[in-house]
């Protein structure tokens, strides 16, 4: 990606994939520092943490294989808080984000969500430790345009996609200019293209949960060349480089 006239490639910056695992011997992570832990909840609600973060489904791994695309140069980290079958709780979101950004991630991935609002608190408060911890969480929001959380909390980077959103193609839908009103879960989130750019033309359409991998590895990119910035910086620098949507594209709520 290209930022402030050089070619960036996340050098140096850590990433956190909160999914499925990572599958380090997956050709399209070669060349990548990768850490990570799985994280399960005792029967006490505290978070234990285990040393075996392989991708139980290969969902982690094509999650990290589109930040990758954007920012070869980044390390990841790895933090499985999903089982075989995707399935997980927003306890187990909150403390991936606490995993990752106590180890160092400056940018921590979700490309998932809840619709339960009793745990939104939960997880704004994590965020929130996460940004004064120097980390952007960035969350994939709903697909239909329903409540997600932690993508819908202003702590967080919400990323939206739709399918004739092109490659390379970023846009941000600025809240003063988008109101909730006209323009509902949209506004104050990103949108980008939500296709495996490595599988080609006839590549399947994902989604948000594909965009805010994308998303997150052009943000590792503005990282690398902000290395003292902090999170509000780096947020601010992404929506300034992002597009601005032109409403006849068809993008609505």
């Amino acid at each position: 990606m290209r930022f402030r006239a050089r070619e960036r490639t996340g050098l140096g910056v850590k990433v956190a994939v909160i999914d499925s695992g990572l599958d380090t011997m997956d050709p399209r992570l070669a060349g990548h520092k990768v850490s990570g832990w799985n994280v399960q909840l005792g029967a006490t609600g505290h978070a234990l943490l285990g040393a075996d973060s392989n991708d139980l489904n290969g969902h982690g791994t094509a999650m990290a294989s589109a930040v990758s695309v954007m920012a070869p140069g980044v390390e990841f980290i790895s933090v499985r808080i999903m089982d075989a079958s995707l399935r997980t709780t927003a306890d187990l979101m909150a403390a991936g984000i606490e995993t990752a950004f106590r180890n160092g991630a400056r940018i921590i991935n979700l490309s998932m969500g809840t619709p339960n609002m009793g745990k939104a608190l939960l997880l704004r408060d994590t965020a929130a430790l996460a940004g004064e911890a120097g980390a952007v969480v960035l969350a994939a929001a709903h697909p239909r345009g329903e409540r997600a959380y932690p993508a819908d909390l202003p702590e967080t980077l919400g990323v939206a996609s739709h399918p004739d959103c092109g490659p390379d193609r970023l846009f941000y839908f600025e809240p003063g200019r988008f109101s909730a009103q006209q323009w509902g879960q949209l506004s104050g989130k990103f949108l980008a293209h939500g296709y495996d750019r490595r599988a080609g033309d006839e590549a399947e359409y994902r989604g948000s949960e594909l965009a805010t991998a994308h998303v997150s590895g052009m943000l590792a990119c503005i990282a690398e060349a902000m290395p003292e910035a902090s999170p509000l910086e780096l947020i601010s620098a992404l929506q300034d480089w992002a597009l601005l949507p032109v409403p006849e594209l068809g993008y609505g709520a």
